[in-house]
């Protein structure tokens, strides 16, 4: 008798609980559901269920699956997935999804022209991306994407998983991934997951009795009931309650003749049944298998060396046989449900269960499977030569079980410096370590240091400092067998940068000392180059005085070398060190030297090293004259090619622009955007950046509270955040000071800010050192024409930030020396220079108003006043307070403000109202909306809800309404 097409049976509870899933994930709640269970348990079934029921509420759904092969190929089930979207027409526009598309381009070959190889994709920027495909596929009607067997994942498709898991809750997107019941990573990130409450494990277990006889009746399209006791007692004894096994043991049962269909829908047992696990799960493939014929059994037995999919074309070269036999055998597999199309990639097939290639593989012995792995790799590589995108570690795969171990390592070695170059460094490490360990007999031991070369720059992008490769015996044992000095030097320097990378500064030093003394006097640019920029690069993180002066010689000799020898990416590097050092002594040679960088990488087609010189050329002309017009361009650079983690990194930047240039409402709204970002992806030390000018934002407006929260916030990242310290104390707290009239907490603040950039020099110039921190000097009477010299000796002071507060400081020795035109002189260029930052500017009036009016010279009457009307505006009461103060002691008349605090009803002002704030309630009375209120005030509307939002938390009403009742009782008392 014959088995029909299965059904699920014994699983209602995890269906229901994936129907409720699903159907919130169609209202906007998405989620994650990982199950697990070991081989033949029903995983993939189920996942079946959730997909048909996820198309009868009419969803998008999508489906994947990775480690098919054995062969490590990042991301590839995603791949498959958006694949499949394609072939349905279902994928969205392209620029939906803005820059991300160029991130996608590495999964999409309609999306790819050309330039997605330009940037590597990380998988958190690849998670963020399909994030957002995911959630235009899916929206108004909900996303499932089924991801399968990812026990064979690679590390950066599951780190794409986890980003996802952590973002789906607010999204109608819902993902279902299949793992099985063994130690693998997929399976602690789905543990972890239920710990933290981002995805739900189905754990599988066997059927129990009852079920096996339901799935037994099911098959046999009878009742329950219909099952002989007999065959269900050892169905159920002999399966384990595992439904592939009960189903392989009813398949056999049924094609040995032991089962026959009674003419009354019942079921007979003939003669007594013999079953065993597993070798009748063997039996049964090998049974119907061998009914197939010789030739067809073959072509079953290339394709499971293969692995539990399969190319059909390369088994049809791999075997010789003709299109005729083929197909007949692939419909006789069908047939004997041992084989199925596999439904994402055309011209691919899989068997029914991986048990099945695993069986038909255990019929073979150790020679007949390495002489049938040989051919077919040699049919793939006559297939597709040069061995084009993940054919590489399938043919790697197959040679590896031919037992040609070389050839297995080379091509291994290959796509994990392509995996590294895309982005993929967990799975470029796992294949250049395999790589180096089948190379252990190649004659070639040159091209073994190459791999091990290539492995170090790995784990050092993957922070892997401890891993047994990176030991200098692994160098000694290479040199020990020989490998000529120059690749023994060249292990060094990359040793030398794995130990930078590191932090380890002294043992970067000493490889960089070994490599120069394998190399000798006599070695050529090629050598040298390498040697020389990581040099530079060390010599950066030294203390000593002469420091800046040798990383520069060290980095012209190396962009030189590198030049002569054609080495691209030295000369980049080593262009990009000095324009970073010639920031200290002179901006345009450091805009010169970006732009040098800059040109190189166009030439050599390196897109990101050609966006990563813009962004620095930009930053130096900000630096110099405070324009962001380039900043502007180069962001749009980075958007292009998809280097997403640059653009933000330039809104950082411009966010800290705006907050200088008083623009503190769009400021507030790009801050907020970056962090969400930063926090989101994951971007290094774009955080810590943002947070600080978060604080310096809140800083500047005299937000002392906004501004401890904030750097309260930034210290949780520790010495991540050590470069921001200078800028925390200088640019922030130092200001927030001085709009409190705390002189003497001012100085003390950039005193802070003055030692921690003494002990860990910072880039970031505006900090105070050469700027705010001389003008306090100056004032104070610390600082005279010595040190005013000496901080004007550098291109920093130059710097339009910087310049105004340095001209402001030399006007006052001006006059204190009784130059008074030259002084007055100083002061036209100072509001000249500091027009671009309305803040900085009037609170350099406030400050050397004094000076310049008890040396006479300035209009310090005007200054006082100009600045006593934007602090008074700007609602920051204490300077407007001492400018007042001031023009009394000065005996100017000082106008009354008919709408200060007086006016403010005593009861209000008792509740912390300001001025600003009554002038809104005032306003709230006629109950208009946000953007009428601020056209009147002359504010913008995100103002006026800050300003509504404190007025609710002061008079303790619960919402707009009630405020505004509350200011209607207020005004008719």
């Amino acid at each position: 008798m014959q088995t029909h097409a299965p059904g699920v049976v014994g699983r209602d509870g995890e269906i229901a609980q994936l129907t409720r899933l699903l159907i919130a994930t169609r209202d906007g709640r998405g989620g994650a559901v990982f199950v697990i269970g070991e081989p033949g348990i029903g995983k993939s079934r189920l996942a079946a269920v959730g997909t048909t029921t996820a198309l009868d509420h009419g969803m998008v759904t999508l489906r994947g699956r990775a480690g098919a092969m054995g062969s490590t190929v990042a991301f590839r089930p995603f791949a498959e997935a958006l694949l499949s979207l394609i072939r349905r027409g279902g994928m969205p526009a392209p620029e939906l999804l803005g820059p991300y598309r160029r991130v996608l381009g590495r999964l999409v070959p309609d999306w790819d022209y050309g330039d997605s190889a330009e940037t590597a994709t990380s998988a958190v920027l690849l998670g963020e991306a399909l994030l957002r495909l995911l959630e235009l596929v899916g929206r108004d009607r909900g996303c499932l994407l089924v991801l399968e067997d990812l026990h064979g994942a690679d590390p950066e498709t599951l780190a794409v998983i986890e980003y996802l898991l952590d973002h789906l809750e607010d999204l109608p997107v819902m993902v279902v991934a299949t793992v099985r019941a063994e130690r693998c990573a997929a399976r602690e990130l789905a543990q972890l997951a239920a710990q933290r409450g981002t995805a739900t494990v189905i754990e599988l277990g066997p059927l129990n009795r009852e079920n096996v006889r339901d799935l037994a009746a099911d098959r046999l399209a009878v009742k329950p009931d219909s099952v002989p006791d007999q065959l269900a007692e050892r169905l159920w004894a002999d399966s384990a309650g595992i439904p592939f096994i009960v189903e392989e043991l009813l398949q056999e049962a049924s094609r040995s003749g032991q089962l026959l269909s009674g003419t009354d829908g019942t079921v007979q047992v003939v003669d007594h049944l013999e079953m065993t696990v597993p070798a009748a799960v063997v039996r049964s493939i090998s049974s119907r298998t061998d009914q197939l014929g010789p030739q067809s059994r073959e072509l079953l037995l290339l394709a499971a060396v293969i692995g539990h999919r399969f190319p059909l074309s390369v088994v049809r070269r791999a075997s010789g046989i003709d299109e005729r036999l083929l197909l007949a055998t692939l419909r006789a597999g069908l047939a004997a449900q041992l084989v199925g199309p596999d439904e994402p990639v055309p011209d691919w097939y899989a068997f029914r269960h991986p048990l099945t290639a695993e069986a038909l593989l255990s019929t073979l012995s150790p020679t007949e499977r390495a002489t049938l792995a040989r051919r077919c790799a040699e049919a793939i590589e006559s297939l597709h030569p040069g061995l084009p995108g993940e054919w590489s570690p399938i043919v790697a795969e197959l040679c590896q079980t031919g037992g040609d171990l070389v050839r297995a390592g080379r091509l291994f070695a290959e796509t994990g410096r392509k995996s590294f170059d895309e982005g993929s460094m967990g799975t470029a490490v796992k294949l250049l370590e395999r790589a180096y360990h089948l190379l252990a007999d190649d004659d070639d031991i040159g091209y073994r240091s190459e791999v091990l070369c290539s492995l170090l720059l790995a784990l050092g992008e993957t922070g892997q400092f401890e891993h047994p490769m990176s030991r200098p015996e692994m160098i000694d044992e290479l040199a020990d067998h020989g490998l000529e000095s120059r690749k023994v030097a060249a292990l060094h320097v990359r040793l030398a940068e794995f130990e930078h990378t590191a932090g380890r500064w002294s043992a970067a030093m000493a490889h960089v000392a070994t490599a120069r003394s394998f190399l000798g006097p006599d070695a050529g640019d090629a050598d040298l180059a390498p040697v020389d920029a990581i040099a530079a690069a060390i010599e950066m993180t030294q203390t000593s005085p002469g420091r800046l002066k040798s990383a520069a010689t060290l980095g012209t000799r190396a962009a030189e070398a590198a030049q002569r020898a054609n080495l691209p990416a030295v000369e980049v590097d080593a262009w990009l060190l000095l324009g970073i050092l010639a920031r200290e002594h002179d901006l345009a040679q450091s805009i010169r030297y970006f732009e040098r960088a800059r040109q190189v990488a166009t030439d050599n087609n390196m897109g990101l090293q050609r966006v990563s010189a813009h962004i620095f050329q930009a930053g130096s002309i900000c630096l110099a004259d405070g324009s962001v017009a380039e900043l502007e361009r180069a962001r749009h650079q980075a958007l292009r090619i998809g280097a997403i983690p640059n653009a933000y990194e330039v809104d950082g930047v411009l966010a800290q622009q705006a907050v200088l240039r008083g623009e503190y409402d769009r400021a507030a709204v790009m801050i907020e955007e970056c962090l969400e970002v930063t926090r989101r992806l994951k971007l290094g030390r774009g955080a810590p950046y943002v947070l600080v000018t978060k604080a310096v934002l809140a800083g500047h407006q005299g937000r002392r509270s906004e501004m401890e929260q904030t750097l309260g916030e930034l210290a949780a990242y520790g010495e991540r955040a050590s470069h921001e310290l200078p800028l925390s104390y200088g640019l922030a707290r130092t200001f927030c000071a001085l709009l409190e009239e705390n002189h003497s907490l001012a100085e003390s603040e950039m005193a802070q800010a003055l030692a921690y950039d003494a002990q860990n020099p910072t880039m970031f110039h505006m900090a105070g050192k050469n700027g705010l921190g001389l003008l306090l000097g100056v004032m104070a009477g610390r600082n005279g024409w010595a040190h005013f010299e000496a901080v004007t000796a550098t291109a920093v002071s130059g710097m339009r930030w910087n310049r105004q507060f340095v001209q402001w400081a030399h006007a006052i020795l001006l006059g204190r020396d009784g130059e008074l035109g030259k002084a007055n002189e100083m002061a036209e260029l100072a509001l000249e220079t500091s027009a671009l930052y309305p803040m900085a500017q009037h609170l350099g009036l406030r400050l050397v108003a004094e000076p310049a009016a008890a040396d006479g010279w300035g209009e310090p009457v005007v200054w006082l006043r100009q600045a006593e009307d934007y602090f008074h505006n700007a609602e920051v009461p204490a300077v407007a307070s001492a400018c007042r103060s001031m023009l009394r002691q000065l005996g100017a008349t000082v106008s009354q403000r008919r709408t200060g605090s007086d006016q403010v009803p005593a009861h209000l002002r008792q509740l912390g109202i300001t001025t600003r704030e009554f002038e809104v309630v005032q306003l709230l009375v006629d109950r208009i909306g946000n953007k009428s209120i601020a056209s009147r005030l002359h504010i913008s509307p995100r103002t006026v809800e800050k300003h509504v939002a404190s007025l609710m938390t002061k008079t303790q009403q619960p919402d707009r309404e009630a405020l505004s009742s509350f200011a209607r009782t207020v005004l008719q008392d």
